[in-house]
């Protein structure tokens, strides 16, 4: 794989170089310490299959760069990785084409599940700006919504359990002993009882109808 990562603070970028570059044995990992330079690196190298952007950085900013790079390439996965929990700024970010969102506080596992969650086509967003980013999603299923009416079996729950700790299909399969087809089907099928139309809104739909909780609690009885 061949990533990019722009930022201007040298430290953050060596030390998601090296995660990187640690789980993608054979990755190229281009670095950029601010949009111009991030501009010239990708006509460069017209090959990239991810690019990780700091919002914050003299010159361009991250937001316009997110804009530059989308029209350069629809088809580029860009992540934020930003020092920023504005929810003005996550939604402004994915508006402007970004697919996933992360603060610099997240942990190693969390930053290598986004970058998957991304790379598989779906968006990511941590779990505690969900309630920001999706507060108009699924109307129906936070309306007096709760376990019993949503009528979940126990390895839907715990799906949605994998799903919200930001869990790809994958390595949901593997925590769970299931196939990946098995994993499609329970995550369609609670798709289609919450009502929502991705992960994303499945997440808070269901913490909104209290079918599960801040990731270091356990869901209700």
């Amino acid at each position: 794989m061949k990533l990019l990562i722009v930022d201007d603070h040298p430290t953050m970028r060596a030390g998601l170089a090296a995660l990187l570059g640690h789980v993608e044995a054979h990755s190229t990992i281009l670095e950029a310490s601010n949009g111009q330079e991030a501009l010239t690196c990708v006509a460069q190298h017209p090959d990239l299959d991810a690019a990780f952007v700091d919002l914050y950085m003299p010159g361009m900013d991250g937001m316009l760069l997110i804009q530059e790079l989308v029209r350069h390439d629809p088809q580029l996965p860009v992540i934020v990785l930003s020092s920023s929990e504005s929810a003005q700024d996550v939604r402004r970010a994915l508006a402007l084409g970004a697919l996933g969102y992360l603060p610099k506080s997240a942990s190693a596992h969390t930053i290598l599940s986004a970058f998957r969650l991304v790379l598989s086509g779906d968006i990511y967003v941590p779990p505690f700006m969900l309630d920001f980013v999706t507060q108009d999603a699924a109307p129906h299923a936070r309306q007096g919504s709760s376990k019993n009416a949503l009528r979940l079996t126990a390895r839907q729950l715990e799906v949605l359990l994998l799903l919200r700790d930001g869990l790809v299909n994958k390595e949901i399969g593997r925590r769970l002993g299931l196939s990946d087809k098995t994993v499609k089907a329970h995550v369609a099928s609670l798709f289609k009882e919450l009502r929502v139309n991705n992960r994303v809104q499945a997440v808070s739909a269901a913490r909104q109808a209290g079918l599960i909780t801040d990731a270091s609690t356990s869901p209700k009885d």
